[in-house]
């Protein structure tokens, strides 16, 4: 299962070990009631072992306390239903995402991020910025040592959605674009507006590919998102992502229309 960005999982860990000491049980007993070895809850408390939703549901069994720290999580700005998705996403050796109203969030700059999050009106400013501080650091993912192929196709409605008080954002976004897809690993392609009619229209979707050559897919809607894993989904998705890639521009063609948007606007 995916491990929590930090800083919010040294706060649960440190959560749960106050809870854990409070209650008496040591990492033994407290690792047996919850489904871990002793050696995993202290390289969980310690550190040196990643904090995932697994280990969370565990301690919450084991402190019988009501899933008070799943619910926490959720609090806090991570949803327990994208987990699995960060888990494969970190692992991946290859990405491959459809957007058809944004850019994707790996490619995103601050700028464009924080508007996008701003969407919600429901978030605090410390809301906004702790999220976007998630979104930025899960962008690294894309410059580390064997980083993995991404290949993202995005409408070019996307491109052109930049009134007046957005368009400085915009256009830096599209620069960056531009930098991003000229990466050895990092495919952007571009679905023109005159394909009017497609099966991307129902909404945007990623897939991730794992070490073990297994596929996982995410799609996201109003109320959160799913990540699906069966063979049929991922077939289904596999489909639609092929039927998408081939009506989007190669990638330098895409490239040249991006550059053409940003230039049209001086």
């Amino acid at each position: 299962m995916a491990e929590l960005p930090h800083p919010l999982a040294a706060f649960l860990v440190a959560e749960i070990r106050r809870a854990r000491g409070a209650a008496g049980m040591t990492q033994e007993a407290f690792g047996r009631a919850a489904g871990f070895s002793a050696s995993h809850v202290s390289a969980v408390e310690s550190g040196t072992r990643g904090l995932t939703l697994d280990f969370i549901r565990g301690a919450d069994r084991a402190l019988n306390n009501g899933g008070l720290f799943e619910r926490m999580v959720e609090q806090l700005g991570v949803p327990s239903w994208f987990l699995p998705w960060l888990d494969a996403e970190r692992t991946a050796t290859q990405l491959r995402c459809f957007q058809p109203c944004l850019v994707p969030g790996l490619l995103q700059t601050e700028d464009y991020a924080r508007a996008v999050i701003r969407c919600d009106e429901t978030l605090s400013d410390q809301d906004v910025e702790q999220r976007l501080a998630s979104r930025i650091e899960r962008q690294v993912i894309l410059t580390r040592d064997r980083a993995p192929q991404f290949i993202a196709v995005i409408a070019e409605a996307v491109l052109r959605r930049a009134g007046d008080d957005f368009r400085d954002v915009m256009a830096g976004q599209i620069k960056h674009l531009i930098t991003q897809a000229e990466r050895t690993n990092i495919s952007a392609h571009i679905l023109p507006d005159e394909i009017s009619m497609h099966v991307g229209l129902t909404g945007p979707f990623s897939l991730a590919r794992s070490p073990d050559h297994r596929w996982v897919g995410e799609m996201e809607n109003q109320l959160g998102g799913v990540v699906v894993d069966t063979d049929a989904d991922v077939d289904t998705l596999l489909s639609r992502w092929e039927t998408v890639r081939n009506e989007a521009l190669p990638r330098r063609q895409s490239i040249e229309l991006m550059k053409e948007v940003v230039n049209s606007w001086t």
